[in-house]
């Protein structure tokens, strides 16, 4: 027989949704907060001489650039205010998450609860601030020294160009994050998933339009471009496919006396996914290579010659940039996963309620037992992102396809909408419950 939440999610129609005037508000107001980020994403920098920055980065669209640009939504081969887009928050909250894990006063801090968490929100946005302006500067820098056949990237470079290009992009980034946080609290779905989702969706037409137009004028070859979208529909139903797969570890209950009734003895289980991070190791990978080696690049010919020599053993494709990539991903399923959840704190609880793991004992042992499900499952996760996130870029370095192709987009892509839509069901289920809490209410009054 199926449980009464299976029962209100196969009833959910349209009738539910139309019904269901919180969520409405909700997703009007997401759909709004990311359109008016899409508007910045066309909002130009003063002082850039947008032609001359096109064919620059015509020129680099293979490169790091172009990933990075991706995410970016094409705010940074348009060089707007939201150029640097969400990802120095990203490296920001990164940062404290990793202090957080080494240092006793950050750690008693996130155990305070909510005045704890919002001092910790604080101080990453002070990080944010600092790399983004950071950041800002080396773009600068770099865009001063940009040029093409059409003349230079900046039309009057100089102290005050750098002020306001370090004041705007610092401003951008900020509001980013701020709306970020709003649709969080007030939306539908993660914000920052989503202004980066948003970023990728937006160039998906685009994309493959030039794929098409590669294979008309014969860059690329009909098989080829079939290979990598019957390529594209297969990963898609494979990160489908183990995002939605958990280990189940049951958990018993013993039976209780309760006066002249027994109560309890029944079963659950303790859902562990297969992945656990979902999609943050590749974002916080790619957050913490693309933004030193975007610098590099934008300081390419400005800087001392090592930095040049960098940035050409960490570009696209290269044995380093695939090396590195892969080991931060890595890296972040584990540190991640040990972020979310507890082993520890998981075995307590059962133990204070009376649950226990058959043929485990409650406490130290079963904590253990968690850990290590925990550890093989997290490998298992890793390799899967690891190899989405490689296979693609193989490919693309290979035969120069466009990223929206990559594995990490496409990751990025299925798994924030698999977020988003479950949270629009729960949503609907909340809203069916109040309706029939109200008519059992109703009832009883009569």
């Amino acid at each position: 027989m199926a449980s009464a939440a299976e029962q209100l999610a196969a009833n959910m129609n349209f009738g539910a949704f139309a019904k269901a005037t919180e969520l409405k508000k909700r997703i009007w107001f997401t759909l709004g907060a990311l359109i008016v980020y899409r508007l910045g994403t066309y909002i130009p920098l003063p002082g850039i001489d947008s032609i001359v920055l096109k064919d620059i980065f015509e020129r680099n669209a293979g490169g790091i650039l172009g990933m990075f640009d991706m995410f970016a939504g094409g705010a940074l081969s348009r060089m707007t205010i939201f150029a640097l887009n969400i990802m120095p928050y990203i490296s920001a909250s990164i940062i404290m998450q990793l202090l957080t894990a080494v240092s006793p006063q950050l750690e008693a801090l996130k155990k305070e609860g909510e005045a704890g968490r919002k001092k910790i929100n604080q101080y990453t946005r002070y990080g944010t601030v600092l790399i983004t302006a950071l950041q800002a500067y080396g773009i600068s820098v770099g865009l001063e020294g940009m040029t093409s056949s059409a003349g230079s990237a900046v039309i009057d470079p100089g102290a005050f160009f750098r002020f306001t290009t370090v004041t705007t992009l610092v401003g951008g980034t900020m509001f980013l994050m701020w709306l970020g946080e709003q649709v969080t609290a007030r939306g539908v779905g993660n914000g920052i998933s989503l202004i980066i989702f948003a970023g990728i969706v937006a160039n998906l037409p685009s994309a493959l339009a030039g794929t098409l137009e590669l294979g008309r004028t014969g860059a690329l070859s009909t098989l080829l471009i079939i290979v990598l979208l019957m390529m594209a529909v297969g990963v898609i139903f494979f990160i489908i496919f183990i995002e939605r797969a958990q280990r189940r570890i049951i958990v018993q209950y013993p039976k209780r006396q309760q006066g002249n009734k027994m109560t309890g003895g029944e079963s659950s289980h303790l859902p562990l996914k297969l992945n656990t991070s979902g999609v943050i190791p590749p974002i916080f990978a790619s957050s913490i290579l693309l933004m030193p080696i975007t610098v590099m690049n934008f300081s390419a010919g400005q800087g001392p010659e090592w930095m040049t020599t960098v940035a050409a053993y960490l570009g696209r494709g290269q044995p380093l940039y695939l090396a590195i990539y892969i080991g931060l991903i890595v890296f972040f399923a584990f540190f991640y996963t040990a972020v979310v959840f507890n082993p520890t704190e998981t075995a307590d609880n059962l133990k204070k309620y009376g649950g226990f793991v058959p043929g485990i004992r409650p406490g130290k042992n079963t904590a253990e037992y968690l850990d290590r499900v925990l550890t093989r499952l997290t490998v298992v996760g890793a390799a899967y992102l690891a190899a989405v996130c490689l296979l693609p870029e193989l490919l693309i370095s290979r035969f120069s396809v466009p990223f929206y192709f990559g594995g990490t987009s496409l990751l990025i892509v299925v798994t924030v909408t698999m977020d988003t839509v479950a949270q629009v069901q729960s949503h609907l289920i909340a809203h069916q419950y109040e309706g029939l809490i109200k008519k059992t209410k109703l009832r009883g009054r009569r």
